[in-house]
């Protein structure tokens, strides 16, 4: 077992990351002796949220502290004063349409915030004689995009990125293996597929289908919707972070993945035959002449440099570390259905 009770999260109000906290801080996910301590940097930009923290925030073992992981100075001041023994970045702007319109903030946070993170943590090694865990949390999208029939991404793919996200997540996770090979850093970093859960911002396909449908407007689908995602959910992918801070090998990367490959279109009228069982569209207060939630569903011009399928081989992950997610998308869409109708009803 590692020893590590003073730990720092970024980026920890968005929505892996607030799932990750209460994980640990409510659910005993990481394996850790005595006491812990766990501070929370997020600037709270439009996808970090507050009231993500709401089951936490007055855990005696948590603070919240409001900053950029760009900000060195202030970096450095937590790193320090609390003594911090791992980090788990998770502060990142991730949304790919974003990224076509506005790069300038995914080369700032997902690059130069990587990049300062790790340099911080190379002071604190160098100036108290103490190697911090790094532990990154990067995509799939690095690896590009696949054909129908191609293998699945496995950790030894070259990465492809396609789009400017996925081009500042490529770059950061090169910087995390320099730091590993150069300063010897105690660096892990994975590379997830989709995720999807509670507290995941608005804008992100699975919420938006939801939201859309419960409001009875159109549901876009980029194409003809045979786009490919695998998909993870939020606290599956929590159980195997916990597993690579407890076990995972240093300078080692994993890939996370949920084995639920499945279409855009086929995720849209999953959730809309669900909702018809959760909240039947007669109990709508405005029907505008549909008879189901699938009659909202609308095929909009496909975004540019639009990946068609990505896919994650998780053998490592399985084999090294005993992991495997314990939800297939039935019972993960279910459970975040019901979530996000008492958030939006």
């Amino acid at each position: 077992m590692r020893n590590f009770k003073k730990i720092l999260v970024t980026g920890g109000c968005g929505f892996i990351g607030s799932n990750f906290i209460e994980n640990i801080l409510c659910n005993n996910f990481l394996e850790i002796e005595g006491g812990l301590s766990l501070f929370n940097l997020d600037k709270l930009t439009y996808a970090g949220d507050l009231k993500n923290t709401r089951n936490f925030e007055n855990d005696e073992r948590y603070e919240f502290i409001e900053g950029d992981i760009c900000d060195e100075n202030l970096v450095l001041k937590i790193l320090s004063e609390h003594s911090i023994d791992l980090i788990v970045n998770f502060a990142a702007e991730s949304h790919v349409d974003n990224s076509i319109e506005a790069p300038e903030d995914f080369i700032n946070t997902n690059i130069l915030g990587t990049y300062n993170l790790l340099k911080c943590s190379e002071v604190i090694r160098r100036k108290f004689k103490r190697n911090i865990i790094f532990i990154h949390i990067s995509t799939d999208e690095v690896y590009g995009s696949l054909k129908k029939d191609d293998s699945s991404f496995s950790e030894m793919n070259q990465f492809k990125p396609n789009s400017p996200y996925s081009a500042s997540k490529a770059s950061s996770d090169h910087l995390v293996r320099a730091w590993n090979k150069t300063y010897n850093l105690n660096t892990i970093i994975t590379n997830c597929s989709n995720n999807y859960g509670p507290n995941q911002n608005v804008e992100k396909l699975i919420p938006k289908i939801i939201f859309n449908a419960i409001n009875l407007k159109p549901i876009t689908i980029y194409g003809n919707g045979l786009n490919i995602r695998d998909w993870l959910y939020v606290d599956d992918h929590c159980s195997a972070i916990c597993k690579v801070i407890n076990h995972g090998d240093f300078g080692e990367t994993y890939n996370i993945g949920g084995l639920n490959e499945i279409t855009n279109l086929s995720i849209a009228e999953t959730i809309c035959s669900i909702l018809e069982e959760y909240l039947p569209i007669g109990k709508q207060r405005n029907q505008n002449q549909i008879s189901s939630y699938e009659d909202l569903i609308t095929f909009v011009k496909d975004r540019p440099g639009h990946d068609f399928r990505y896919s994650i081989d998780s053998k490592k992950i399985q084999t090294k570390l005993n992991w495997s997610p314990k939800e297939n998308f039935d019972s993960g869409i279910r459970k975040t259905l019901k979530w996000y109708i008492k958030k939006f009803t």
